[in-house]
């Protein structure tokens, strides 16, 4: 028996926390971080006789974040009970919503530049027979990943293994309000799983939903892996493995390639075959590079889903849905295209401009009134965002306003400043935060364009200078350029450059 060919399946389910201000049933602060367990009550421990209730907005932000990720929002939904034993578990069970949940039958699309032509996945439809034969790849420059369902659910405590023999628990996350994507097995290859966390990460950020730190553990990733093999011309199905509680883009990658190639070894050594009413749970030792075992799950029946009979079933507002819908906006890649055919920007300053809201929309403030788009993108990616780096901040931060930066480009196209003195303006309307126009005014920067003063300073330069006329008259033309350098230095910097050149080249040429 020879293998003929293989492919990877994958699915996704993420798992991000909402930036409500409490937790998700009860009045307890919701924020990462500080003294463990000192932000608790006796409803996110799940003290006997605790009542829950839903967090004004929590609903509201699960609606935007399927909004924002193409989804229908239900009219009428519930909370459900999944029952499963873990220490970080304070109730023994977990408010979540099972078969009612908020929202459905959404998409994200890839955008495919992400990838090298070699990396680029194939396969013109989706597998799924259910998609209605409508293409994964959209119009050649997408790879769509459906989403099944956004489901509404509270986050469990946190476990903290230090060095030595004890563990603890941290119930300070516990009740946080979260949402869990539920992808469809879409994608095909572990660089298009972590791509798919990158996309949906920049997304919900875009909309306010999360703050989608990774390293927080505020988003993580369960990756649903299993393999297609043929073998002599038969389709065969590996057993899926969920590796839980990816949070890097990286561990999402080399988590799913190991898992690819040990699940081959495994299917060509020990002929494992797909069960769909079983499932191995694995981890990722980051260390070791390598999946590992923890529990199996033999359906949902181990979950013993009820109805949560402390919250009743509600209804979801039409007030609510389209209030949700207003605070999507334009999204990230939807922005990229229009910035590329709307200003003529490149893949790379567009990809930079939008990588958040906040520059997107600070940039396109700037250039709105600005004569050079262009370089308006150029101040702020080589400039100002070094600065920001710097200093580590954000744009939000910054002492200055879009209006500095339409300024500053406009002076130097009117020739006001050349754009060696745009440096020195930029460095001191940072410093200080007034506009270009008083900083150019208070120092006396601006260009002069009056073609006889600059006329009586070439003269009195090409006069002091008998060598380099001489030289000039010998052939060697790169004079012209030592001329206008003694120009500039004599008007300190503010003789027009085109005029002052030209008025040089017309003197040399008649003597």
């Amino acid at each position: 028996m020879a293998i003929d060919k293989w492919e990877i399946v994958i699915g996704c389910e993420i798992h991000t926390q909402l930036l409500t201000k409490t937790k998700a049933f009860c009045a307890c602060e919701n924020r990462y971080g500080g003294m463990p367990n000192t932000r608790v009550c006796p409803v996110c421990l799940g003290l006997p006789g605790a009542m829950p209730r839903i967090s004004k907005g929590y609903v509201e932000l699960g609606a935007v974040a399927g909004h924002a990720l193409n989804c229908n929002i239900a009219r009428f939904t519930k909370f459900d009970r999944k029952h499963y034993f873990y220490p970080d578990l304070t109730k023994g069970y977990q408010i979540t919503q099972y078969d009612i949940p908020l929202c459905t039958d959404g998409h994200v699309d890839l955008p495919l530049w992400h990838y090298s032509k070699d990396e680029q996945p194939g396969g013109p439809k989706c597998r799924d027979k259910n998609f209605k034969g409508e293409p994964c790849i959209i119009d050649g420059k997408y790879r769509r990943v459906r989403i099944e369902r956004i489901h509404l659910e509270e986050d469990v405590g946190k476990s903290l293994h230090l060095q030595g023999a004890h563990s603890y628990i941290d119930y300070n996350r516990s009740g946080t309000p979260l949402i869990e994507i539920v992808t469809k097995p879409d994608m095909t290859s572990p660089e298009e799983a972590a791509l798919f966390m990158q996309t949906v990460q920049e997304i919900l950020r875009y909309v306010n939903v999360t703050a989608g730190n990774l390293e927080e553990g505020n988003m993580r990733c369960d990756a649903n892996i299993n393999l297609n093999v043929w073998e002599d011309g038969k389709l065969y199905h590996t057993p899926i493995s969920e590796i839980k509680n990816l949070n890097s883009f990286k561990s999402i990658r080399d988590a799913c390639t190991y898992e690819a190639q040990r699940q081959l070894k495994e299917f060509q050594e020990d002929r494992q075959e797909f069960n769909p009413g079983f499932k191995v749970t694995m981890g990722w030792d980051e260390a070791k590079g390598q999946t590992v075992v923890q529990r199996t799950k033999n359906s949902f029946v181990d979950y013993r889903f009820v109805v949560e009979p402390d919250i009743k079933p509600f209804s979801v507002s039409e007030e609510l849905i389209q209030r949700a819908l207003s605070r999507v906006g334009e999204l990230p890649e939807v922005k990229r295209q229009r910035f590329k055919k709307e200003y003529g920007l490149s893949d790379f300053d567009v990809e930079t401009l939008t990588g958040s809201r906040a520059l997107a929309l600070w940039f396109e403030e700037a250039a709105k009134g600005a004569k050079d788009v262009k370089k308006v993108a150029n101040w702020i990616l080589a400039e100002l965002l070094a600065v920001l780096n710097e200093k580590n901040i954000t744009i939000e931060k910054v002492n200055i306003t879009p209006k500095h930066i339409t300024e500053l480009v406009n002076a130097i196209a009117d020739k006001k400043i050349t754009s060696a003195q745009g440096k020195t303006v930029f460095a001191k309307m940072m410093e200080s935060a007034k506009l270009p126009s008083q900083i150019i005014k208070d120092e006396g920067m601006e260009t002069v364009s009056d073609t006889g003063a600059i006329e009586a300073i070439v003269d009195q330069v090409i006069a002091a200078n008998p060598k380099a006329v001489a030289d000039y008259k010998g052939g060697k033309t790169n004079v012209v350029g030592w001329l206008m350098g003694q120009v500039m230095k004599e008007s300190h910097g503010k003789a027009n450059p085109g005029v002052a050149t030209k008025l040089v080249q017309e003197k040399l040429s008649k003597l």
